[in-house]
């Protein structure tokens, strides 16, 4: 049977780069499931269509022509055979995705999809409802979260670095408004599974994250 570990939280508290690094001192395969509803998001607006109208979005999401491709700097996604990887992580990006992430439709049309990346030597799952919906029997479930303060400067240097100049207090509202939209949700609301093991990013560095959610995991499965 395959062996699953779900990383879940909000934005910004490191679920990524931490999925990264498990899945590679594991060697399990890797799910980003944000980047689906991201891509859906995306496609849906290339469209001009309207992310509110449920069924139109989650056709486009049932119909989803993407593929994950490996590279020396990572992970590059690709939407219709064009490299996306940048444009889905734009904070407009993320705002649309968390509206269509509260779509009943199209959380199901994503649903077996996800669970379909499931492979025999193992997954590493990253998202908001990866250990409470898609994987509940996950062998491991990690909950990772940090201040929205924290979170907020993190995301600012990401922006500096690629030579952006955006305004620190935007980025912080919509880190606000984009967690409350996740766990007021109907549909799969961001919540830590009862079973999770809780990660606080805000004062630990990602090489401290990931020793100790490295060491729940060898405790936890046969690694």
């Amino acid at each position: 049977m395959s062996c699953i570990i779900t990383v879940d939280g909000p934005s910004g508290a490191g679920k990524g780069t931490l999925c990264r690094l498990l899945a590679k001192a594991t060697g399990y395969a890797l799910l980003d499931s944000g980047a689906l509803y991201r891509l859906t998001a995306l496609a849906a607006l290339q469209r001009g269509l309207d992310i509110t109208d449920e069924e139109s979005v989650a056709e486009v999401a049932s119909n989803l022509d993407v593929a994950f491709m490996t590279s020396q700097t990572g992970v590059e996604v690709m939407l219709e055979g064009k490299n996306v990887s940048l444009d889905i992580r734009q904070e407009s990006a993320g705002m649309a995705a968390s509206k269509v992430a509260a779509l009943p439709l199209v959380r199901a049309a994503l649903l077996a999809r996800q669970r379909a990346f499931a492979s025999t030597e193992g997954l590493v799952a990253d998202g908001r409802d990866m250990g409470t919906v898609v994987f509940p029997h996950a062998a491991v479930k990690l909950f990772l979260t940090a201040s929205a303060q924290v979170r907020a400067e993190r995301r600012l240097l990401q922006l500096q670095a690629s030579g952006e100049m955006p305004d620190f207090d935007k980025i912080l509202a919509a880190i606000i408004t984009r967690d409350k939209q996740d766990s007021e949700r109907a549909s799969s609301p961001l919540v830590a599974a009862p079973d999770a093991i809780l990660l606080d990013s805000t004062v630990l560095s990602i090489e401290q994250v990931f020793d100790v959610a490295l060491h729940a995991v060898k405790k936890y499965t046969s690694l």
